[in-house]
């Protein structure tokens, strides 16, 4: 086995968030599911632009939000993913590295440009994501760093990275890579529309072993064990994986591990402001604790705490240090 150089190592769609306040009439009128994520072209991405009032612009992308996360708790992250060569491609490549992540991959030269998503948030912070992917798409299994992967206590993808073959077939030689090296394998299931598609295979990567740690939220757990309870969505989960980990908003979260349950409740906030990157930080907390041989349940409770801190503020990345926060809260990390 190799030298640890990273406690987590996380693979996703680099993607520049576009982040604007609406209201849900604009859903309407767009015809797009409220909370949703669905993947636009070019010309789509562009026509809603200009459909939107003022905007911030952020980098983003589920992975990467979390890799900036476990940074952010002051442990050791690494990012895999795609930009193209071009402006928003050097802006992005700046924002992670600046954040404290190793990121190196090559810039796709000569093809799609960067990949956007237009974030609508609504009045009650939840947001819906309008996602044109862009360079995203040409993430290969060349771009799997054999040595980086070989190198983290846990590789951690996104569930969205299914939809392109390639990527898919990128994060396949990741988790064999890790696996050969004697380290830990994590999914986030990403969204419910993302499960119903890949359902099967999901169920396949938890059953035979390929992942050891899974996310999801309440949606995305009953999307995929095709059930409307929770409780027996729950049990299936703790069957079929080393942990599962499952997000419940104002509720908590839950933690399962063979026979361990391990609840925590949410953390109070003031406000809601936007709730893009809630479950990303949720990750990191966890994955971070998991590195720091935190109990099951502290896990858990760390997840939340970050969870909260963004989702007090727009953006989908830590607007605070939480490696501070965590140590007020009497974490030890």
């Amino acid at each position: 086995m190799s030298d640890l150089r990273f406690d987590v190592l996380t693979i996703g769609n680099a993607i520049v968030d576009i982040l604007a306040r609406i209201e849900d009439d604009l859903l309407a009128r767009e015809g797009v599911a409220k909370g949703m994520m669905r993947l636009v072209d070019g010309a789509q991405s562009a026509a809603l632009y200009d459909r939107i009032g003022p905007a911030i612009e952020a980098s983003g992308g589920s992975a990467a939000n979390t890799a900036a996360g476990v940074a952010s708790l002051g442990l050791r992250a690494a990012y895999f993913g795609k930009v193209a060569d071009d402006a928003l491609g050097r802006i992005y490549r700046h924002d992670i590295r600046a954040q404290g992540v190793h990121y190196e991959t090559a810039a796709l030269v000569g093809g799609a440009p960067t990949a956007t998503s237009i974030i609508l948030i609504s009045p009650d912070g939840e947001r819906t994501m309008n996602t044109h992917l862009g360079a995203c798409h040409a993430l290969s299994p060349d771009d799997i760093d054999e040595d980086v992967v070989a190198g983290s206590a846990v590789t951690y993808v996104e569930g969205y990275l299914w939809d392109p073959p390639l990527a898919k077939d990128a994060c396949r030689k990741a988790f064999a890579l890790a696996h050969a090296s004697g380290r830990k394998t994590a999914i986030t299931l990403s969204d419910s529309f993302c499960v119903d598609r890949y359902r099967g295979e999901f169920l396949d990567l938890m059953r035979s072993g390929t992942v050891d740690i899974v996310f999801a939220n309440d949606s995305e757990l009953k999307a995929l064990y095709e059930t409307s309870d929770r409780a027996s969505a729950i049990e299936a989960l703790r069957a079929d994986c080393a942990i599962g980990i499952v997000t419940l908003g104002a509720e908590g979260a839950v933690a399962l591990r063979g026979t361990e349950t391990a609840p925590a409740p949410a953390f109070p906030i003031d406000r809601i402001e936007d709730l893009t990157g809630a479950g990303d930080q949720f990750a990191a907390g966890f994955l971070a604790g998991l590195a720091r041989d935190l109990p099951l349940a502290e896990a858990v409770r760390l997840g939340c705490l970050c969870g909260t801190e963004v989702i007090g503020h727009v953006g989908p990345r830590p607007a605070t240090s939480l490696k501070d926060l965590a140590a007020q809260t009497g974490f030890r990390l």
